[in-house]
């Protein structure tokens, strides 16, 4: 865990310290996804932060639609293919 602070400028504009900047591998012109919750400010890469979104949203849609093993995927997969192929 990093702690550091920042001040925050007439613009609402702070500099994220080096540490934080090098530990995020940040450079510049990279953006950054800000999230408030619980009186808390999270700072993450917008990338990670859409999948963890995308994944939580999408939880149980296997089991919804029947697929709970591999050999259920790979059966999907194969009558897709057969009805593309098939059109």
């Amino acid at each position: 865990m990093i702690f550091d602070t920042a001040k925050v400028m007439s613009k609402g504009q702070i500099t994220l310290p080096i540490s934080i900047r090098k530990s995020m591998r940040l450079s510049t012109g990279d953006r950054v996804a800000l999230i408030y919750q619980n009186d808390r400010v999270i700072m993450m890469n917008p990338s990670i932060y859409a999948m963890e979104t995308l994944q939580k949203e999408m939880e149980g849609e296997w089991a919804k639609a029947g697929i709970n093993s591999e050999d259920d995927l790979n059966e999907l997969m194969r009558e897709i293919s057969t009805e593309y192929e098939g059109s």
